[in-house]
């Protein structure tokens, strides 16, 4: 295998693979090189977290990226390129023997607590180098949301959008707000939606409408398992703000009891803001038969929402992604039908599901388990060349020492160069993700923890681990 000169983004962020140019044909390598030596910060998503700090310290690159505003139709615009951060990888040197010394100290921390599980994965070969109980499932805390990322790109592919509508009666009298599963619907865009509204009814002489909304697109329970609970809103198709009431956009948060009655209200308020009136409503129903299309707004691509999925560890993003993966494979939009069609997924793409329950998209139920194996081969597939779909999984781990759930847990080796989605509930702790060794190759790791001793116990172990496969 040659080694790469030169990797350079020259093109836009579409389901196809991004434009390489390179110095040397390569093969085998290419996603697992973008991974860590292209662009840091990121040209899309969350990455313009990356992009702003970087400004703020002074370097150059990323500073006028954008993505199309919501309404635009086709692709995001084209981004210039922010300068690379790290060489390209050489060629491998697989060496799990190098590996176990290091980590098997680590390992008897009794943060950890009695029950570990680990598995490091050479992404240059697919091979694993190193591998301690990894095919035992375990829970995995918001490390299922690697699965749940893997699968919904999968479903839907990157470039997919998630669609909030309104419709109309023929007579324009009823209009109806209709939930297609966005949880980040905000302000901006529901006020979009009471533009395109308020002027379809002026068009039509209407100044006073009835105003319904339809959730009939989820199925099952609304409530997650864990029952009300700042860390997730009811789960529905239709809400504002993730149904924060605090204006947050990230972490716990109070949250509405009724989200999409919430959204339905301050469309009504947006409406009467725009000069129509509300003879009734917001009632929740279907809507009118024979119903027309007056507005519509649409979610950032698949690939963002993942990114921030994974960057903020977002409860609602992910069963949302996982409800998503259930609509496109023609099931059930639940908690039962996500789980359903995000096993199949991964078992459609040859990943060692054996003993591995899904119950929800996040992470937050207890009845999870995952492996570590299928953590790493999750993280595996997302860089492999054939699967360029799945780009945006190692684009959105969080980075050491940077951004999202990791910019507080990082040593100072590792600043940069662990990107990791991290996992935690009462006597779970788990992380997996990416690092870069000494050797200059991509390893995806996952360790997980369970019966530590309190919340969070296992944090520091875990994080040395990591940091160990950068001697």
């Amino acid at each position: 295998m040659k080694q790469i000169s030169q990797v350079l983004w020259t093109g836009r962020r579409t389901g196809q693979p991004w434009r390489l140019a390179t110095g040397a044909t390569v093969a085998g390598l290419a996603v697992a090189a973008v991974a860590v030596s292209a662009a840091g910060p990121w040209d899309f998503g969350q990455r313009t977290a990356e992009r702003d700090r970087a400004v703020a310290l002074g370097r150059t690159g990323g500073v006028h990226h954008r993505a199309a505003a919501p309404d635009e139709p086709g692709e995001p615009a084209p981004a210039p390129s922010a300068p690379g951060v790290l060489s390209a990888p050489r060629a491998p040197v697989a060496a799990s023997g190098a590996i176990a010394p290091v980590l098997e100290p680590l390992m008897g921390d009794p943060g950890l607590g009695p029950v570990l599980t680990a598995s490091v994965v050479d992404l240059t070969t697919g091979k694993q180098v190193y591998g301690k109980n990894a095919g035992s499932p375990m829970a995995p805390a918001s490390t299922i949301k690697i699965a749940t990322a893997v699968a919904a790109l999968s479903a839907t592919g990157p470039t997919h959008r998630i669609p909030t509508t309104v419709v109309a009666a023929p007579d324009h009298r009823t209009v109806t707000l209709v939930g297609g599963g966005d949880p980040t619907l905000d302000q901006v865009r529901l006020g979009a939606l009471a533009d395109g509204t308020a002027r379809a009814l002026r068009e039509h002489g209407v100044s006073t409408v009835r105003v319904t909304y339809e959730t009939s697109l989820y199925r099952g329970p609304v409530l997650h398992p864990i029952g009300a609970n700042d860390n997730i809103a009811p789960v529905t198709p239709l809400m504002l703000d993730e149904g924060r009431l605090d204006g947050s956009t990230r972490g716990p948060a109070d949250r509405a009891e009724d989200p999409a009655q919430d959204a339905a209200a301050a469309f009504v308020s947006l409406l009467g803001k725009r000069g129509i009136n509300t003879e009734t409503g917001p009632d929740q129903g279907k809507r009118p038969a024979k119903a027309v299309t007056v507005a519509r707004t649409l979610s950032l691509p698949m690939s963002a929402l993942v990114e921030r999925m994974l960057t903020n560890s977002d409860n609602d993003i992910a069963e949302a992604l996982a409800r998503q993966t259930a609509i496109a494979d023609g099931r059930p939009a639940s908690f039962a039908g996500g789980q359903a069609a995000v096993t199949a997924r991964l078992k459609r793409l040859k990943l060692p599901v054996a003993n591995v329950r899904l119950a929800d998209g996040s992470g937050l139920n207890r009845a999870d388990r995952v492996s570590a194996a299928l953590l790493t081969g999750l993280l595996a597939r997302a860089a492999d060349p054939a699967h360029p779909e799945l780009r945006s999984v190692l684009t959105g781990l969080p980075v050491a020492g940077f951004t999202g759930t990791l910019t507080e847990r990082s040593q100072a080796r590792t600043a940069g160069l662990v990107r990791a989605k991290t996992g935690s509930l009462t006597g779970v702790d788990t992380l997996a993700g990416t690092a870069v060794s000494a050797d200059g190759r991509l390893l995806a790791f996952a360790f997980m923890a369970g019966e530590t001793p309190f919340y969070g116990a296992g944090r520091p172990a875990l994080d040395r681990m990591a940091s160990a496969l950068i001697p």
